[in-house]
């Protein structure tokens, strides 16, 4: 599909009017007035101007949270007035649903038909946790003794919803439906680079008519509005997508206040090929595995763990097929990958790969900032493979997060396990072969929450998203997200009311 001009045009607000943050039910600028620019990564253009948030818009944003919950009624709100009005939500965002598109496509980078299913799955979200508000959460308990023992589930109270910018909708959309369906209320933190779609989003909920303070909006950055949301105590929980580094910081900051926190981070994700695979099959799910989003992706697969006697066939292929991907602005027509998210990010990965060069790794493709034409502008990357490498390489071991594909090679399945192991992280992983015994003993074996046999990257809004080691705490997604919001009280009932006789003075 084709954006035109005049279509981008009216998608986007003009850059002379400052978009703003969303605080106790009302638009409004920051209380410093500073402002940030947006900018199209596809060609360096600013493509708006929003309110740029500080430590002081957070706290009102939080205490407008807090009155919500304890003082307004959302803490008795009904399971059904909740979902009601996450329904309302989705229906107006699927009738909008290109336009979203367009934003995210334009914002972040990724191709149209990417931001699309992104949109599709924030509708999905959305009708998810609404059905799933409603749905009993209890339990009853069979105890030696005169009592009736149960356990409710009850709102964890107010949420910081900190989310990054590769996927800049769906992930703030997850977070909010699950906190909001399970009776929280929420502070939103968009990343300062991708804040347009979830502005946007945040229209809709405004014209749903949440109570003022039950949702919030503060843009800003990570240093400032996000260290509030961490470090300030009416917070009851932080759910947090993003770096490894930045979540270890955010971890020691929360404990200061024994804050509940959920972390989902960074990746180096194995991607196992052996022999017997199918090979058109592994061949097309490598190049999924890490040239989608342009490599942006925390689970992205960007470690190709090969069997050795594989390599001389399935190496050329993979390289002459990375060689053709279409690359360019993502709303084009036919465009496979867009660029990355910024000019910032943009040269770390070209360090990266300067890094890999000087390790010893041999560049099998790509390497260089594309610079034809109409890219010229923009932050494109060329789709790159590396070979030869060694698991003590930075490039092996360390999250790029762009269009970089490392290979290892192995000769049996122990080394295997072994080398996909052989990270800090644990986020996800794959196996591909055709020897089904092998890839139930592989997957066992692979120390990572999510994880694929003979395909890469479905994710699914019913099932966990959750990683091991380095890669996170807690879950998004599914019943596990929803009950990432709720906390667990134990009520007794006395069923033979009488004195007690522990002390027998009176």
């Amino acid at each position: 599909m084709i954006v035109e001009k005049a279509e981008i045009e009216s998608v986007l607000i003009s850059n002379n009017t400052t978009q703003k943050m969303y605080i106790n039910g009302e638009w409004v600028l920051s209380e410093s007035g500073q402002t940030s620019s947006v900018i199209n990564p596809a060609n360096g253009e600013v493509i708006g101007t929003v309110t740029y948030g500080s430590a002081e818009d957070a706290k009102k944003a939080i205490e407008a949270a807090k009155n919500a919950f304890y003082k307004n009624g959302w803490i008795k709100s009904s399971a059904r007035e909740r979902a009601e009005l996450l329904l309302q939500v989705s229906n107006k965002l699927e009738e909008r649903k290109e336009e979203f598109a367009y934003l995210d496509t334009l914002n972040n980078g990724k191709t149209l038909r990417e931001s699309l299913g992104d949109v599709e799955d924030a509708v999905n979200q959305l009708r998810y946790y609404a059905g799933l508000a409603t749905k009993p959460h209890g339990q009853t308990y069979d105890v030696p003794d005169d009592i009736q023992a149960m356990v409710v589930r009850e709102a964890i109270g107010v949420v910081g919803i900190i989310v990054p910018w590769n996927y800049p909708l769906v992930m703030a959309n997850q977070k909010i439906a699950a906190a909001l369906a399970a009776g929280c209320t929420v502070i939103v933190k968009p990343a300062q680079q991708t804040p347009l779609s979830v502005i946007r989003l945040f229209e809709i909920i405004d014209e749903v008519g949440f109570p003022p303070g039950v949702v919030n909006l503060v843009l800003g950055s990570g240093s400032k509005v996000g260290s509030e949301l961490v470090s300030n105590p009416d917070v009851d929980k932080i759910s947090f997508t993003g770096g490894t580094d930045t979540g270890i910081m955010l971890m020691k900051s929360a404990a200061d206040t024994v804050k509940n926190i959920s972390l989902e981070l960074g990746g180096k994700s194995p991607n196992i090929v052996f022999a017997d695979a199918d090979f058109e099959t592994a061949v097309t799910y490598a190049l999924d595995a890490i040239f989608a989003n342009q490599g942006q992706v925390c689970s992205a697969g960007s470690r190709l763990v090969l069997e050795e006697s594989l390599y001389d066939t399935f190496v050329p292929e993979l390289v002459k097929r990375a060689k053709k991907i279409k690359v360019g602005p993502g709303w084009q027509e036919g465009v496979e990958m867009g660029p990355l998210v910024s000019e910032d990010h943009m040269n770390n990965v070209l360090n990266y790969i300067e890094i890999g060069k000087n390790e010893g790794a041999t560049l099998l493709c790509g390497g260089n900032r594309i610079l034809d034409g109409d890219l010229v502008n923009g932050y494109f990357v060329e789709p790159t493979i590396f070979g030869d490498t060694t698991p003590n390489m930075r490039i092996v071991q360390e999250e790029i997060f762009g269009p970089v594909l490392v290979i290892q090679t192995f000769k049996t399945e122990e080394e295997a396990l072994e080398l996909a192991n052989g990270t800090v992280f644990g986020l996800a992983g794959a196996v591909f072969t055709n020897d089904g015994a092998k890839a139930q003993r592989v997957i066992r074996g692979l120390r990572a929450g999510i994880t694929w046999i003979n395909t890469y990257h479905p994710t699914f809004n019913e099932a966990p998203w959750a990683g091991y080691k380095q890669s996170g705490i807690g879950a998004d997604l599914g019943t596990y997200g929803f009950e990432e919001y709720l906390l667990t009280k134990q009520i007794n009932i006395s069923l033979n009311v009488q004195p007690s006789d522990f002390f027998e003075g009176k």
